[in-house]
């Protein structure tokens, strides 16, 4: 299959991969992104911006490094590239690992949603009551499933397209609340909020943590010198998208924003059931991309597991885990924190400084690239702790209670 995927004559075109790149950048984190200025008060905008351009620099870094071995296809044979076996099993645990907590966040998203348009009270197996949130999960499992089966990114970007359109569609429909349905813009909201600063950094790190699939993404692509240029359009585009909704969403409601804007927006209005319906197509849209690196690592561990049948055996099997996970931790805004804080720092700045760093002998002399570097480690490091910290004592506070 990776040969079929990388051949020139066949690998995913320009366009096809900006969708890609743009859908895995794109959705959910656009239902929280008005939640997390509202933890940090307008000035943490500053820092949306700053992450943006520290991630899109991340995706260079990488791709450059894979530029110095033809065989590079993976993230985790990034770190292998750098420091052999061990660097490619760490890199893979935290590439799994947060490629994993965000398929568990499309299914909690999938439950609040649905649940949000269709009020139930659920139903019994057993002695067991099931809630109408967690029905709603298994529901947006049951859709989700026939997603994950594709076994290119060329074939997922058709797929990737309507999750484009769905987070255009909702930033229409929360614009349509303010105007027309007359929510506004009354709210003056707060200069800066230092307490929820590592809540506002967490959730915009996670925003931009796909750097997990870029190099599948670059891997799968007929032309990998446009790379670059795939990023450079992702960015752009997502960032444009993410600081729109922030801003409309702090304006509309303030301090009193919920975890997902959708939960904000005034209920029984159409518009209001057409921006869950949209948002629920990220997870239709992106489970597949974001799960498609650990099936893929499965499949690729033996050639009996690379047949079709095993092909989806794996990818189902994949889906039921992450369900149950979703199902027994239904936190979606502080799991949100957790997977940009922990994971999403590590992926997205972290190990790209570091491998780079070792593979290229010259950016460690002193200079200005050297400096430039260390100071992103630096500020990834405290983003890093202080996230973890408190997104962990939330989750454990909301279970306990």
């Amino acid at each position: 299959m990776e040969r079929q995927v990388l051949m020139n004559n066949e690998g995913a075109t320009l366009f096809r991969t900006c969708l890609n790149g743009l859908n895995a950048l794109s959705g959910v984190g656009l239902l929280s992104i008005p939640f997390a200025l509202s933890e940090g008060g307008w000035i943490s905008l500053i820092a949306l911006f700053i992450l943006a351009t520290i991630c899109y620099y991340m995706g260079i870094l990488l791709h450059r490094c894979m530029e110095l071995k033809p065989h590079i296809k993976t993230y985790p044979d990034v770190g292998a590239l750098a420091f052999g076996s061990p660097g490619r099993v760490i890199v893979a645990i935290f590439v799994y690992l947060e490629s994993y907590l965000v398929a568990v966040e499309f299914l909690i998203m999938g439950g609040d949603g649905l649940e949000r348009l269709f009020p139930n009270e659920g139903f019994r197996v057993g002695g067991v009551r099931i809630d109408g949130r967690k029905m709603y999960m298994m529901v947006t499992a049951l859709v989700i499933l026939p997603t994950t089966w594709p076994r290119s990114f060329g074939a997922l970007a058709y797929i990737s397209f309507g999750g484009i359109l769905g987070s255009i569609c909702l930033t229409f429909c929360v614009l349509w609340a303010a105007v027309v349905d007359g929510v506004g813009f009354k709210q003056k909201g707060a200069v800066l909020k230092f307490q929820g600063l590592p809540t506002t950094l967490s959730l915009f790190t996670f925003c931009y943590c796909a750097h997990v699939v870029f190099p599948s993404l670059r891997s799968s692509m007929r032309n990998k010198t446009h790379f670059s240029k795939v990023l450079l359009v992702s960015f752009m585009l997502s960032t444009i998208n993410y600081s729109s909704m922030a801003i409309l969403g702090y304006l509309m409601y303030g301090e009193n924003i919920e975890s997902q804007i959708t939960l904000s927006l005034p209920q029984h209005k159409i518009n209001t059931k057409i921006a869950i319906f949209t948002s629920l197509v990220n997870p239709l849209s992106k489970y597949g991309s974001i799960m498609y690196p650990i099936a893929h690592a499965i499949e690729d561990s033996s050639p009996l597991l690379a047949t079709p049948v095993m092909s989806i055996t794996i990818r189902t099997l994949l889906l039921v885990t992450t369900l149950i996970v979703a199902m027994s931790i239904p936190f979606f805004a502080y799991v949100m924190a957790f997977i940009g804080a922990f994971a999403g720092v590590a992926t997205s700045i972290m190990i790209p400084c570091i491998c780079y760093l070792k593979i290229n002998q010259d950016v460690r002399k002193f200079g200005w690239k050297l400096m430039f570097i260390s100071l992103i480690m630096l500020m990834g490091s405290c983003i890093g702790v202080v996230g973890t910290y408190t997104s962990i004592k939330e989750v454990i506070k909301r279970l306990q209670n």
